[in-house]
Parts: C-alpha cells; sequence; structure tokens
C-alpha cells in the first residue's frame, strides 16, 4: 500500500443543507465515479469512510472526485465535527486508495440501460447533476415505470429538504421539456 506523506489540505464548506457540510481536498478521494455510504456497515470496506462514521453524529458519507460531503444528525455540535471530521480524514487520507469504489449490484454499466433511461442520464448530466455536485449532493435514477422516474439523492442533498421541493420541481420541468411532458419524478429513500 502505498502512503503518500505529504500534508492533506481541507477545505470545509457549507452546502444548502444545514445539515451537511462538503470537504475538499488537494488531492482525489476518487478518481471515478462516486460513492455513498449510509452506514459504517456499509463502508466496511474503505477505511476512510468507515472512520468518519466513527464520529458521533454522522449520517450519510459522499465521496466525488475531491470532495467528501458528511451529513450529520441536527443536534450535532457542528464545530466539534468539523474538527474530527478534518482530523479523521487528514490521518486516513494518506493510506486512502481513490481507485477503490463503493460495491454496489444495483448499479448498472449505463450501456446496459434502457434507451430512455440513457437519454434521462444524459440530460441530468449536462442540466442538473453538475449543481448538485456542485452542493456536494448528487442524483441517481433508480427506474422508469408508467412515466414515473424513481430516483435517489446522495450527499447533502439526500435530507436537503429543497431536494424534495424546489430541486426535485425542476429536475422534472426540465425532463419534461426534454424528455416527455407526461414524466413524474419521484424520489426514494
Amino acid at each position: 500500500m502505498n502512503v503518500d506523506s505529504s500534508e492533506v489540505l481541507v477545505n470545509v464548506q457549507a452546502t444548502p443543507n444545514p445539515n451537511a457540510w462538503k470537504y475538499i481536498l488537494n488531492r482525489p478521494v476518487l478518481n471515478e465515479g462516486k460513492a455513498t455510504y449510509s452506514s459504517a456497515d456499509e463502508a466496511a470496506h474503505n477505511t476512510l469512510a468507515r472512520s468518519l462514521f466513527e464520529i458521533p453524529g454522522i449520517r450519510q458519507v459522499h465521496f466525488f472526485q475531491n470532495v467528501i460531503t458528511v451529513t450529520y444528525y441536527f443536534d450535532v455540535d457542528a464545530e466539534n465535527l468539523h474538527a474530527n471530521v478534518i482530523s479523521v480524514i487528514q490521518t486516513r487520507m494518506p493510506a486512502h486508495n481513490p481507485n477503490q469504489t463503493q460495491k454496489d449490484e444495483k448499479k448498472k454499466a449505463r450501456e446496459s440501460l434502457s434507451p430512455e433511461l440513457q437519454q434521462i442520464e444524459e440530460i441530468l448530466d449536462r442540466t442538473v447533476r453538475p449543481g448538485l455536485q456542485g452542493d456536494g449532493g448528487d442524483i441517481t435514477v433508480l427506474k422508469l415505470e408508467d412515466n414515473k422516474l424513481y430516483v435517489y439523492y446522495e450527499g447533502a442533498c439526500g435530507t436537503c429538504q429543497s431536494a424534495t421541493t424546489g430541486t426535485l420541481m425542476a429536475i422534472e420541468s426540465i425532463l419534461r421539456d426534454e424528455f416527455s411532458p407526461q414524466i413524474e419524478v419521484l424520489p426514494i429513500g
């Protein structure tokens, strides 16, 4: 295992979700894709994510590029949480493997998706995901049935009230304009 001994720099930024913060690093957390963990058990194979769940009050951990988004319970002391998260990042990151991805049997390669879902993914990639990812979150398309698109919010978006109101309406509006006027977008989880 390679251990990088150079200093891990962390920039903390707020997200639109009052219970989620972005920790932007000076190195990649994931070289490819994204990973969301909702428990220490889900993060068992990833030392960095698992170590973050050892901090009391952590609700979800989301990795994307050089960003770690931590969602926490409303009654947690944010100042103490920040100090603990930064400490874990700085001590675990030098040994972290950015090529390690989350095991998730539900995810399919885009090539295996139906043409309709591929079109929806392209629309979301172009219009919605950049904003969500900029706020420390993301969206996963689960399925399309009878003009109902089922999605799962990740990272800061997972517990953000605007994700189920304004953001959801914006996504639905974009997809109605660019995909189908009858589509309805429903969040799961």
